[in-house]
Parts: C-alpha cells; sequence; structure tokens
C-alpha cells in the first residue's frame, strides 16, 4: 500500500491540473527543474569546499615501545 499505482498518478495530475490550470504547468515543471539544478551545484560546493578545508592526511607517529616495568606489591596505608 506504500507505492503509488498509475491510478494514483493520473488523479495527482488532473488535481495539479484543475488548481494550476495547462499554461501554468509548464512553468511550475521549469521552476522545479532549476531549482534542483541550483541545490545540486550548492551541495556540490559545500563538499568541494569542505574537502578543500580538510588538511593533509599525515603518516601516524610511531609509538615508542617501553620496557614492562615490574609489578610492585600493594600500598598499604596503616596510619588511620
Amino acid at each position: 500500500m506504500g507505492a503509488m499505482s498509475p491510478t494514483h498518478w493520473l488523479i495527482v495530475l488532473a488535481v495539479l491540473l484543475l488548481l494550476f490550470g495547462a499554461k501554468k504547468l509548464p512553468d511550475l515543471a521549469r521552476s522545479v527543474g532549476q531549482s534542483t539544478r541550483v541545490l545540486k551545484g550548492e551541495m556540490r560546493g559545500l563538499k568541494e569546499d569542505e574537502e578543500a578545508a580538510k588538511p593533509a592526511v599525515a603518516a601516524p607517529a610511531p609509538v615508542e615501545q617501553s620496557t614492562p616495568v615490574e609489578q610492585r606489591g600493594a600500598v598499604r596505608n596503616d596510619a588511620a
């Protein structure tokens, strides 16, 4: 019941035709197409700006190897 059948699409198109008229529909479709192109261009520009702002990835610094420390006994505090 989630997908629209061809009958549903015909009803939607008929309602749009009644609301906007035959002369307004091509203008409406053209403006939606232009808006989509502008939005797509802006998203591409934002993505390029984001990639340019990222610093170059440097190789990680080598980790120093330390010698193991002997484990000492627990410290007791008998002062109390």
